[in-house]
C-alpha cells in the first residue's frame, strides 16, 4: 500500500457519552458530555455556579493554614503569660524561669517569641506570642521601649525583603498584628510611661488597651478606671484599635455582639488555668475565701469578650496590618531609598567606591601631566645644546 493511500483513508469518527457527577457535597456543577459535544446543565437553568467559588477559598484556606502574631507588653506581675494560656487553652511557657526582684532590678527588656500550631475542628492557626520580659521593671525605664519597636520595624522589614525577592510563594509573615497593653489596676488610671509607649507604638501596630487582673476591683472601681483610661487615651491623642462597624446586611445578633464589644474597651479581664467546682460543676477561675471568679463569666470579668474581639476579628487585624501599619513603613522605607538613589544621602559603602574612583582619576591626570612635561623637556634639551655649540 502506497502512502498516499494511507493518507486517502476515511477517517472513522466515534461518538461516546460521559457524565461525571462529582458529590454533591462538594459544590461543583454536574456536567454532561453529549454527542454533539456539547455541555448542558442538569440544574435550574440560568446558574452559571460562581456562587461556588467561596467554597473554594475556603478550602485553600483551610489547607493552607492560618498566622496570626500577638505581642503582649506590660509591667512584671500583671499576669500576662496566664491570660495568653487561657485565652488559647495552651501552655506556652513550659520552661519558664520568674527571676527574682534582685534580677529584675540589672535586668533590660528582651523580646520572646512563642510558637505554637493549633488545630481545631480542621482548621490550623499558627500563633506567635512575643513577650516582652523586663519592660517597666527598672527605675529609669524612659528608653525601655526601644527594643519592642526595634523587632516591630525588624519585622517589617524582613517582610519587605522576602516580598521584593525572587521566591516570594512560601513568605512567612511574621509581622505583629496585634498588641495587647497591660494596664495595672492598682493606679488611678495611665501611667507616663503607658502614655509615651503607646503613643510610641499606636503608628506601627494595633493596640488593644488590657486593665489586668480585675478581680481586684469592685464593679464600680472598674467602670470608673475604664473611663478614666478613655479619657487620657482621647487628651494624649492615642490611636487604639477599634473596631470595624457591623454591615447593614448583618444579623441583628452580630450587630449588638459588635456594640457591646466596643463598649468594653479597655478590656478588664482575670486569666486562670486551674480547675475549680462552682455550682456543681468544673470550671475555671480563682477561689477566694468570699467566693468564686469565674473565668468565662461574662458577668465577673471580659475574658470572653476579648477572646470574642480577637477570633471574630482576627482577620481585620491582618487587613489593617498590610493596609495602613505596613504600607506606612513601606512608603517610608522607598521614600529613603528614593533619596538615597538622588544622592542626598548615599550608603557608606557607595560613598567608599567613590572616593576610590576619585583617587584614581586624580592619580591618572597627575601621571599624564608628568608625562607631558618630560615630553615638553626632551623637546627643548637639542635646541639648548646647538645653542651653546654655535656660540
Amino acid at each position: 500500500m502506497s502512502w498516499l493511500g494511507v493518507c486517502c483513508r476515511p477517517l472513522q469518527i466515534m461518538e461516546f457519552e460521559v457524565s461525571i457527577q462529582p458529590p454533591e457535597s462538594l459544590g461543583f456543577l454536574s456536567l454532561t458530555i453529549e454527542k454533539q459535544g456539547q455541555f448542558t446543565n442538569p440544574e435550574t437553568p440560568g446558574y452559571v455556579g460562581f456562587a461556588n467559588l467561596p467554597n473554594q477559598v475556603h478550602r485553600k484556606s483551610v489547607k493552607k493554614g492560618f498566622e496570626f502574631t500577638l505581642m503582649v507588653v506590660g509591667e512584671s506581675g500583671l499576669g500576662k503569660s496566664t491570660l495568653i494560656n487561657s485565652l488559647f487553652l495552651t501552655d506556652l511557657y513550659p520552661e519558664r524561669i520568674i527571676p527574682g526582684a534582685a534580677e529584675k532590678i540589672e535586668r533590660t527588656v528582651q523580646i520572646e517569641a512563642s510558637t505554637v500550631e493549633i488545630e481545631e475542628r480542621g482548621v490550623k492557626l499558627r500563633l506567635t506570642v512575643v513577650d516582652t520580659p523586663g519592660y517597666g521593671d527598672a527605675i529609669n525605664s524612659q528608653d525601655c521601649f526601644s527594643t519592642i519597636i526595634a523587632y516591630i520595624d525588624d519585622q517589617f522589614e524582613r517582610y519587605l525583603h522576602d516580598e521584593s525577592g525572587l521566591n516570594r510563594r512560601h513568605i512567612v509573615d511574621n509581622r505583629v498584628h496585634c498588641c495587647f497593653y497591660f494596664i495595672s489596676p492598682l493606679g488611678h488610671g495611665l501611667k507616663p510611661l503607658d502614655v509615651q509607649f503607646m503613643k510610641a507604638i499606636h503608628n506601627k501596630v494595633n493596640v488593644v488597651p488590657v486593665i489586668a487582673k480585675a478581680d481586684t476591683l469592685t464593679l464600680r472601681e472598674r467602670e470608673r478606671l475604664k473611663r478614666r483610661i478613655l479619657d487620657e487615651i482621647d487628651e494624649h491623642s492615642i490611636k487604639i484599635y477599634h473596631l470595624p462597624d457591623a454591615e447593614s446586611d448583618e444579623d441583628e445578633e452580630f450587630k449588638e455582639q459588635t456594640r457591646t464589644l466596643k463598649a468594653s474597651i479597655p478590656f478588664a479581664v482575670v486569666g486562670s488555668n486551674q480547675q475549680i467546682e462552682a455550682k456543681g460543676k468544673k470550671v475555671r477561675g480563682r477561689l477566694y475565701p468570699w467566693g468564686v471568679v469565674e473565668v468565662e463569666n461574662p458577668e465577673h470579668n471580659d475574658f470572653l469578650k476579648l477572646r470574642t474581639m480577637l477570633i471574630t476579628h482576627m482577620q481585620d487585624l491582618q487587613e489593617v496590618t498590610q493596609d495602613l501599619h505596613y504600607e506606612n513603613f513601606r512608603s517610608e522605607r522607598l521614600k529613603r531609598g528614593g533619596r538615597q538613589g538622588q544622592g542626598q544621602g548615599p550608603e557608606p559603602e557607595e560613598m567608599d567606591k567613590d572616593m576610590i574612583l576619585q583617587e584614581k582619576e586624580a592619580e591618572l591626570r597627575r601621571m599624564q601631566e608628568m608625562i607631558t612635561k618630560m615630553q615638553a623637556q626632551m623637546q627643548i634639551k637639542p635646541d639648548g645644546a646647538g645653542d651653546v655649540q654655535h656660540v
